[in-house]
């Protein structure tokens, strides 16, 4: 299904979950990485040591899974990944749904489940506000930037610190909407989370996975929409992210010139890969499903719908029509407002336009 581009909730399966098996409690562990040689994990619990936890190829799938007894909750991983011509890497998991603080770079195993939901009304009637003739009116919040303690080595505020304080100012403003800067885990601050690694995990500087629903969840019942800041145009090139993930351009395109966004320095997602395509879709779900959020701001819509987008002559590839639209590109947003709609009516989606 991951090869049809229609397993739309992949992160059921792949990435780190608590499970129990034969009686026994731990982590299944499952990554796709189907050029890799061989794949273990490596963490805290096994001090970091390379071959002691392997992880099996499930069939051609390219999936690589395994269960490690006895990790719990809260345990810090990374997969070792060996390729061909004596690639290796240690990568976060690109289905984790927690992370290590920067300048740290290791998955964290969390439980998503469980959190106590308190926003029925809001989700009942989502679609009635967010209609395309309801009023909207959008507040664009940086959580890092918003409000800061100075007292305190001017440090950030928490998820649930935020909670409260961001619903009141809202209120009082009269915005039906906040929009939040992307708050998916990023290594750079200064990137305002637009440079994107941890697809899965809201960043772990003001907490965790059920402190940020417990933000949405305020501002829902506060009667406050939440928009989401999503980048599906470009990825950074850290060691520990996406990038050359199992020693060959599995997300990215292997031509510079479709492949890397000579702006800013990053990796542009092959659109027309069908596992990359889920990957991205599956994430967009991911957010508005589990997390409650209300609608997705897609960023650098422009970036991804021209082959010559800030590029010379000579430094594009023309789309096998002769042209400069990137069909494929294209073709997945059209289908992930499909899919998106189709699963949580009432949502919205918007694309970012500067150009």
């Amino acid at each position: 299904m991951l090869g049809e581009s229609t397993h739309y909730r992949a992160w059921e399966k792949l990435g780190a979950h608590l499970v129990s098996l034969d009686g026994t409690s731990g982590t299944r562990f499952a990554v796709w990485a189907p050029n890799a040689d061989r794949v273990s994990v490596v963490g805290d619990f096994n001090g970091w040591e390379e071959g002691r936890n392997p992880l099996e190829a499930r069939g051609e799938s390219g999936v690589w899974e395994g269960f490690i007894p006895d990790v719990g909750e809260g345990a810090l991983y990374k997969y070792v990944i060996h390729g061909r011509n004596g690639y290796r890497a240690e990568k976060a998991d690109p289905y984790g749904f927690a992370s290590e603080i920067r300048p740290q770079t290791a998955s964290r195993v969390v439980e998503l489940k469980g959190y106590p939901w308190g926003d029925g009304e809001w989700m009942a009637r989502r679609g009635e506000k967010q209609a395309l003739e309801a009023p909207v009116s959008v507040y664009e919040v940086h959580l890092g930037s918003w409000m800061r303690v100075p007292e305190e080595d001017d440090r950030w505020l928490s998820y649930r610190e935020m909670a409260p304080l961001l619903a009141e100012y809202v209120q009082k403003m009269g915005y039906t909407h906040v929009e939040l800067l992307p708050i998916c885990e990023h290594p750079f601050d200064g990137s305002w989370g637009y440079q994107t690694v941890g697809y899965f995990a809201p960043t772990s500087r003001f907490g965790g996975p059920h402190d940020f629903m417990y933000l949405v969840d305020t501002l829902h019942q506060a009667g406050i929409g939440v928009i989401l800041d999503w980048v599906p145009a470009h990825f950074p090139r850290d060691a520990h992210g996406l990038g050359y993930f199992d020693g060959t351009h599995l997300y990215e395109h292997a031509d510079p010139r479709k492949g890397e966004h000579q702006d800013w320095g990053t990796f542009i997602f092959n659109y027309g890969r069908n596992e990359v395509s889920n990957f991205l879709l599956t994430n967009a779900l991911f957010w508005l499903e589990l997390y409650h959020i209300d609608g997705l701001r897609v960023d650098a819509v422009a970036s991804m719908l021209y082959l010559d987008y800030s590029r010379k002559v000579g430094e594009w590839v023309a789309n096998e029509f002769g042209g400069r639209e990137n069909l494929e590109a294209i073709a997945f947003l059209k289908r992930m407002n499909e899919v998106v709609y189709g699963a949580c009516p009432g949502i919205m989606t918007v694309a970012e336009e500067s150009t």
